[in-house]
């Protein structure tokens, strides 16, 4: 068992620098953390000066700065490095299926912390939770809260909801289609992920695809693909099926 001294866990020399989204350009020199973020990072957190932090615009770039002080609902820091981080490639989309109790905002979260770049909400035959407007609202704010506790300079796009006709019009555009579904016969793990393009991953709901739902999609040139021997819920597969994806082209 390896020791560890009392409060080296905590030291800010071994955690990474938390992650301020701003919608102001993400240059060298002094940018001010205000409304939301400024309110988490001053009441919240409560920053002090000195402390470090990263900000970053979620297109792509991030700054590390120090903390120079906090008012009320705002902190103000001094940018010293940007770096710009390009788009992933290839991009992974994920057309996820809606689900009661959360689940689908579950998977738009552990999606995120894994790099996915694309949710898309799938109004399935056999989903019970209906799209709304406050669905769209809470998964781009799921997204964006995990994209900053994984410190992702990219926040994922939300987009939704799509039926199963206009989602098997999306297929053919992408360069690999995959829709999960435990009958399949070809394991995921031997799915060849491109270099580059994009990659449309179909995640069902709990009840599953329906059969006329996976024939249309296959159809379309979908490759219908199994995650193992067990069957995941709606809130799993999405995220075990991108680890699986990302091992071949991002994660080396």
């Amino acid at each position: 068992m390896v020791g560890c001294s009392p409060g080296c866990a905590t030291r800010s020399s071994d955690v990474t620098p938390p992650l301020f989204l701003v919608d102001v350009p993400v240059e060298v020199g002094v940018v001010v953390v205000s409304g939301d973020e400024g309110r988490h990072a001053s009441d919240v957190r409560r920053l002090h000066p000195g402390e470090q932090v990263l900000v970053g615009d979620g297109a792509g770039t991030l700054g590390s700065a120090a903390v120079v002080s906090v008012a009320r609902g705002a902190v103000t820091v001094d940018v010293t490095d940007v770096r710009r981080q390009p788009r992933p490639d290839p991009s992974f989309t994920v057309a996820q299926a809606l689900a009661k109790g959360g689940r689908d905002e579950d998977a738009v979260e552990a999606m995120t912390e894994v790099g996915v770049d694309i949710v898309i909400g799938w109004q399935a035959a056999r989903s019970i939770a209906k799209w709304t407007d406050r669905t769209g609202e809470r998964w781009r704010a799921t997204a964006r809260a995990a994209a900053k506790q994984s410190r992702r300079a990219w926040v994922p796009e939300v987009d939704g909801s799509v039926s199963t006709a206009e989602l098997a019009d999306r297929v053919p555009a992408a360069d690999l289609a995959i829709v999960l579904t435990e009958d399949a016969t070809e394991p995921l793990t031997e799915v060849s992920v491109p270099d580059a393009g994009g990659v449309l991953l179909v995640v069902g709901p709990e009840g599953g695809i329906a059969p006329e739902e996976l024939d249309r999609l296959v159809a379309a040139g979908a490759r219908p693909c199994r995650l193992g021997p067990h069957v995941l819920r709606t809130s799993t597969a999405g995220v075990a099926a991108l680890s699986v994806l990302s091992a071949q082209r991002r994660w080396r």
